[in-house]
C-alpha cells in the first residue's frame, strides 16, 4: 500500500512512468506485479532547480522558453500531476499546444485537446487558430476543418477570423472548391457571417482556378452583402487576369482600382509589371515603375525581383546592375538567385570587373555572397584566365564562409585549364582537410588537366584512386584517359583502363557505350578486347 502519497497522485504516477521513465527512481510500468512496491517513492522534476511556488503565468514562462520539445511537454505534465496546490488553465494549456503545433507534433496536441475538452476549462479561440493555421501549413487541410468544426464542442463561438485561417488553409493546400463550399454555408452551418477578408479569400481561390468571371461575380456581389471591395481584392482579381495573359483586363481592373478611390499599392503594381514582363513588353513594365514613382509608391523587394529579372532577360546588364545597386541601398537582401543571375549577365557582356565590383559592395552592404554567387564570379575570372584574381576572391570567401564542393570544383576547374596543377593540389588539400569529398567532376578537372600537360599515365593513378575512394567514374572520366592514351599511342594502357572499370562492377550504361565504341570498335584489335571484357565480366 502507497502510505507516502494521497491517493489522487498513486493514480497519476503511472502514467508519468509511461512518459518520462527517468522521472522515477525506478520504472513502475517494468515492475513485476507480483513485487510490492516499495513504501516510498519520489517523483524528480524534469528539470532543476523546480520553482517552490508554481502559478500558470511562471509555467507558461518555463515552456515557453524550452527549447526542448520533450522536455516542454515533461515540464506541462509534470506541473499538473505533481506540483501540490497547482492546477492547469486555458493559458497554459495554450502555451503547450502553440509549442507543440508549430513544431508539427500533432499526436500529442491531439491528446491535450481531448485533455482540455474533459477538464472544461474555459477556452478562447486563439488556441483553435494556432493548431488550424499550422495544420494547415502541414500539408493537413482535411485535420484543419475537422479542428474548425470541433471548436463548439469546448463552448467556444466561432467565428469569422478561425474561418478566414481554415480557407486560407484550403488556398494553401489547393483545395479551391472546398473554400466555396464553406463559404456558401458558412453563415447557416457554422454560424459565422463573412467579411471582406473572407470574400477576398474566395475571390483568391477562384482565380487559382483560373475562373476569374466567377471572381468577377464575387465581387460584383459584395457591395449586396454590406462589404466595400479593397485593394486586395481588385488586385487579385488583376493577378487573376495577369496570371492568364490577359493584360487588358488587368490594366482595366488596374484603372478601376484608381476610379474608386483606391491607390494601388506595391504589390498591385508589382503584379502588373510582372504581368507585362512574361509577354516581353519590359517598355510598358518600366513606364508602370514611374508612375509608381509619380504616385509616391515605394518599390519592395519583389519589384526589383521582378524588374532585375527582366532587365537580365533582355540582356541589358547595366540596366539590371543599377537596378541591384538600388535594390541594396534600400536595404533589401537579394536572393542568391537573383544576384547570379545579375553576375552572369554582366560577365556576358564582357563587364567582369563590374560583377567582381558588385561583389565587393554586396559584402559592404553586409549582404555575404554565397557559394552559388561565388561559384558564379569565379567561373567567369577562370573563363578570362584571370585565375588568380578568381583565388583571391576564393581566399576572401573563404575567410568569411564554409566553401562548398561546387565552389571548389569550379576554382579547381579553373587552374587545370591553365594549367596551374600545384594550386588545384593546394586547393584539393584544403578540400579534403575540410572534409569536403571530391566527386566525379573534380576527379575529371584534375585527370584532363594532367593530360593537358601530356601525363597520361597520371590519369590512370588518379582513376585507381578514385575507384579506391568509393567515387564512381562516369563516361567523361574514361572518355578524357582513353582519347588521351590513344593519341599518345598507349593503347595498351587503354586495356588497364578498361580492365579497371570492369574490376569495380560499377560501370554505367553510358560508359559501356564508350568501351563499345572507341575500344571493340578498333577492327585491329576489337576481337581481342572484346574478348577481355567478356572474361572480366564473367
Amino acid at each position: 500500500m502507497l502510505r507516502s502519497f494521497p491517493s489522487h497522485r498513486r493514480a497519476k504516477l503511472t502514467t508519468a512512468a509511461l512518459l518520462h521513465p527517468m522521472t522515477t527512481t525506478r520504472s513502475l510500468s517494468a515492475a513485476n506485479p507480483n513485487i510490492p512496491l516499495p513504501e516510498s517513492y519520489t517523483v524528480t522534476p524534469p528539470i532543476k532547480p523546480w520553482p517552490q511556488r508554481l502559478y500558470p503565468k511562471r509555467l507558461v514562462s518555463m515552456i515557453t522558453r524550452q527549447q526542448n520539445l520533450d522536455l516542454a511537454l515533461q515540464i506541462f505534465h509534470y506541473a499538473g500531476k505533481y506540483h501540490s496546490g497547482f492546477f492547469h488553465n486555458y493559458d497554459t494549456y495554450d502555451s503547450i499546444i502553440h509549442k507543440l503545433s508549430r513544431a508539427r507534433c500533432f499526436g500529442p496536441l491531439e491528446d491535450l485537446l481531448l485533455e482540455l475538452h474533459k477538464a472544461k476549462i474555459k477556452c478562447g479561440e486563439n488556441l483553435f487558430i494556432t493548431v488550424i493555421r499550422n495544420y494547415g501549413l502541414a500539408g493537413k487541410p482535411d485535420l484543419a476543418f475537422k479542428t474548425f468544426i470541433r471548436i463548439q464542442d469546448f463552448n467556444v463561438q466561432r467565428s469569422v477570423r478561425s474561418l478566414n485561417t481554415l480557407l486560407n488553409g484550403f488556398v494553401q493546400n489547393k483545395r479551391y472548391d472546398l473554400v466555396h463550399d464553406v463559404f456558401r454555408n458558412c453563415r447557416s452551418k457554422y454560424g459565422v457571417v463573412p467579411n471582406v477578408f473572407t470574400c477576398n479569400i474566395l475571390i483568391k481561390a477562384l482565380c487559382k482556378k483560373n475562373d476569374i468571371e466567377g471572381a468577377t461575380k464575387v465581387l460584383d456581389e459584395m457591395p449586396a452583402m454590406g462589404m466595400i471591395p479593397n485593394v486586395v481584392t481588385y488586385t487579385t482579381i488583376l493577378g487573376g487576369y495577369a496570371s492568364r495573359g490577359d493584360m487588358v483586363n488587368a490594366k482595366k481592373v488596374f484603372g478601376d482600382l484608381f476610379d474608386r478611390g483606391w491607390l494601388p499599392d506595391a504589390t498591385t503594381y508589382t503584379i502588373l509589371m510582372d504581368g507585362y514582363c512574361k509577354q516581353g513588353r519590359l517598355v510598358d513594365a518600366i513606364k508602370l515603375m514611374d508612375d509608381m514613382d509619380g504616385n509616391g509608391v515605394e518599390p519592395n523587394d519583389v519589384t526589383y525581383g521582378v524588374m532585375i529579372e527582366a532587365f537580365c532577360k533582355e540582356k541589358k546588364a547595366g540596366e539590371a546592375r543599377n537596378m541591384l545597386d538600388d535594390m541594396l541601398e534600400k536595404k533589401y537582401v537579394p536572393s542568391s538567385a537573383l544576384c547570379c543571375k545579375v553576375i552572369d549577365v554582366l560577365c556576358e557582356d564582357g563587364k567582369v570587373e563590374e560583377a567582381c565590383d558588385l561583389w565587393k559592395r554586396m559584402l559592404a552592404k553586409n549582404c555575404t555572397p554565397d557559394n552559388a554567387i561565388t561559384s558564379t564570379l569565379i567561373h567567369w575570372l577562370c573563363k578570362e584566365g584571370k585565375v588568380w584574381e578568381a583565388r583571391k576572391l576564393f581566399g576572401e570567401f573563404e575567410r568569411g564562409s564554409i566553401p562548398s564542393l561546387l565552389t571548389y570544383n569550379t576554382l579547381i576547374a579553373g587552374m587545370c585549364e591553365r594549367g596551374e596543377l600545384s594550386e588545384a593540389g593546394r586547393l584539393w588539400d584544403d578540400m579534403m582537410e575540410k572534409g569536403c569529398k571530391p566527386n566525379a567532376f573534380t576527379y575529371n578537372m584534375l585527370i584532363k588537366g594532367i593530360s593537358k600537360i601530356g601525363n597520361a599515365k597520371e590519369g590512370i593513378r588518379i582513376l585507381e584512386e578514385m575507384l579506391d575512394k568509393g567515387c564512381t567514374p562516369n563516361k567523361s572520366t574514361y572518355a578524357l584517359l582513353i582519347e588521351e592514351l590513344c593519341a599518345k599511342g598507349m593503347e595498351g594502357e587503354v586495356d588497364k583502363v578498361v580492365s579497371m572499370a570492369m574490376a569495380s562492377g560499377r560501370i554505367d550504361r553510358d560508359s559501356w557505350k564508350l568501351f563499345l565504341d572507341k575500344v571493340i570498335g578498333n577492327l585491329d584489335r576489337g576481337t581481342d578486347a572484346l574478348n577481355g571484357l567478356l572474361v572480366e565480366n564473367s
